[in-house]
């Protein structure tokens, strides 16, 4: 079993993790994912890599505690072992020397543009990283991001730190500017890489959206993440899990994100119960022992 060598918080409900798996730090690149179970009864849920130590044979994870499960590996601990880990999945992102490369990331995304900043950068590309987040205390990745990009802007919805506003309006700016952008990637939620497809698209910049949140088993057995790129139907986890933004069919994608709400709630509402009644019997059991 994996074993967590270190956690810390990076904001409220959002969690650092570097954990132990030499084989999957071997083989891992930027893009990909694993999938991992809490416990032997648990549901099978998938994670992006934000970095991987080929030499120490770590990855990390960083985990928003959104669902059942992740609320069950955000209560994971330093010393803990994760049930099971499988990876890398998915397909590796396309890294060469593209010139100017331009990293979207909103929320939980600005982690998993971490590892392809670090490898973009490798490749010589110059870098321009556009985070956000809703407010100063819910921005991650900041430290991390800038020793990976010669420019880094900084968004927030309420205007608490960096620029008020949304993402998409550095990077028309930049698109205006003159200067030659050569590709954009974005990952974050699925309104907001839409806006940056949709940015971009006048341009004609080659724009490259994760489409990580709508995957449910990471190996295509489920087909909860299919969705339409260029008229054709493809699966997010086996075939991706990253598309050209200017071919996804956003409109279909936000329909399948709605499908599994109902389940979603169900499980939320169970896990949320179940820790309340674990906090009262254990607040019972200390009361008993003084």
């Amino acid at each position: 079993m994996p074993k967590i060598l270190e956690k810390y918080e990076l904001a409220p409900k959002t969690h650092y993790l570097k954990v132990e798996a030499p084989l999957v730090a071997r083989h891992a690149e930027a893009g990909q994912f694993v999938i991992v179970r809490v416990n032997e009864t648990g549901e099978r849920v998938p994670f992006t890599i934000a970095d991987i130590d080929k030499e120490a044979g770590t990855i990390t994870l960083v985990v928003q505690e959104v669902g059942k499960t992740s609320i069950e590996v955000g209560a994971l601990n330093q010393g803990d072992m994760i049930h099971d880990l499988l990876g890398p999945l998915g397909t590796a992102s396309e890294v060469e020397k593209f010139g100017t490369v331009i990293l979207m990331g909103g929320g939980f995304g600005n982690a998993a543009i971490h590892l392809l900043g670090k490898a973009l950068k490798k490749a010589g590309n110059k870098i321009i990283t556009i985070i956000g987040a809703r407010t100063k205390e819910l921005l991650i990745m900041e430290e991390e991001l800038a020793k990976v990009s010669d420019e880094l802007v900084i968004m927030t919805d309420d205007g608490s730190y960096g620029r008020q506003g949304l993402v998409t309006q550095p990077l028309k700016e930049f698109l205006e500017s003159g200067q030659a952008i050569n590709r954009v990637v974005a990952v974050g939620p699925i309104p907001m890489m839409r806006a940056v497809g949709e940015t971009t698209r006048p341009f004609g910049v080659k724009t490259i959206v994760s489409l990580n949140p709508i995957m449910v088993d990471g190996t295509g057995m489920c087909g909860g993440c299919r969705v339409t790129v260029a008229g054709e139907t493809h699966f997010a986890c086996t075939d991706g899990p990253e598309f050209d933004a200017h071919q996804v069919d956003f409109n279909e994608l936000v329909k399948r994100t709605r499908m599994y709400k109902p389940q979603e709630q169900h499980a939320l509402d169970e896990c949320r119960l179940n820790k309340k009644i674990n906090e009262l019997s254990n607040e019972t059991a200390n009361a008993g022992g003084k």
